[in-house]
């Protein structure tokens, strides 16, 4: 007989997030504490046990069946060893599935937060009836999950599906990956805020500047959202330029994997039609209609449990039940 739960962990740059869950999704206990990333990797891993522990709370540790763990990459989910996390300063191959096993005596999976995400929304959320989906999360930067014929797409090093690093305009701007004109350097969040700053600075003239009372460093992309749904046209046309881009990166998708449906997730996703409209029409223009045809272009359903939940799945899938 299977053990009835899942300890579901979503470790972030900012928060440690854990969490007693049911395998059918349910979560039942949560925990979350600040991650302090500059504290290093082994401070950070108390926390996490802690964290751990806080949300297994007084059930035995023989009825968790597995602890799930979403990380940011780059990670490799076959050895469990991240690999050099941006956000996680020091750490360079830390083998955090072995560390956390060994600590709970629990079987242990680990994979990459946007990977573990597509698998939430597939399992749980928005694809549960589909068996071929793409999903990508559009925030500071744009993550995705491919699954293909109900199964991760994970690569021979676990690093598959970074779709945040297509390139949409080769002459485009420096990307955080070293590239340029990357979908990420173009359509995230930062990327929109950036194209209204240097829009601004040229003179042109939006109410973007006052919601922010003339400072410009504190122009993001909910305040561009804010001014674009009041009107503003500048703002509104940052978010269709970053559309048109999201457009031509999905599109790229859609030729390469053919699924049934996109999910689309992320804080930039609120815009909505703003984002979306563009997007869409890119996709009519430039995708081969055979490609769009019977597909589903829809938003996550799962919010801000999405991470915890994609690590629940993990746990999930990986032991079959």
């Amino acid at each position: 007989m299977v053990p009835p739960y899942i300890l579901a962990v979503d470790l972030g740059g900012t928060q440690i997030r854990a969490a007693l869950c049911h395998p059918g999704g349910q979560i039942l206990r949560r925990v979350a504490r600040a991650t302090q990333a500059k504290s290093g990797p082994e401070a950070v891993l108390e926390r996490m046990a802690r964290t751990i522990s806080e949300a297994i709370g007084e059930v035995p540790s023989e009825e968790i069946a597995a602890i799930g763990i979403g990380a940011p990459g780059p990670l490799n989910p076959v050895t469990g060893i991240i690999m050099g996390a941006p956000n996680l300063p020091g750490w360079q191959n830390v083998p955090l599935r072995t560390l956390i096993s060994e600590r709970f005596g629990r079987p242990t999976f680990l994979g990459n937060d946007a990977n573990v995400a597509a698998l939430a929304e597939f399992t749980y959320g928005a694809g549960r009836d589909v068996r071929d989906m793409i999903y990508l999360t559009i925030s500071t930067g744009i993550g995705s999950g491919i699954i293909v014929d109900g199964r991760m797409l994970l690569g021979a090093n676990g690093l598959a599906a970074e779709a945040g690093h297509i390139i949409v305009k080769p002459d485009g701007p420096l990307c955080g990956c070293g590239n340029r004109g990357c979908l990420e350097a173009l359509a995230s969040g930062p990327a929109i805020a950036r194209d209204v700053v240097a829009r601004i600075k040229a003179g042109k003239k939006s109410r973007v500047v006052r919601l922010v009372d003339g400072d410009l460093s504190k122009i993001d992309a909910r305040i561009v959202n804010e001014a674009a749904q009041a009107g503003d046209k500048l703002a509104i046309n940052a978010f269709r330029r970053a559309g048109e881009y999201l457009g031509l990166g999905i599109t790229s998708l859609l030729h390469l994997f053919n699924p049934r449906m996109i999910v689309l997730g992320g804080s930039v996703t609120k815009a909505g039609p703003l984002l979306f409209d563009p997007m869409r029409e890119t996709l009519d223009a430039r995708a081969r209609p055979i490609y769009t045809e019977g597909l589903a272009i829809v938003q996550a359903a799962l919010g801000d449990d999405v991470g915890l939940l994609g690590a629940a799945a993990l746990a999930v899938t990986e032991l079959g039940i």
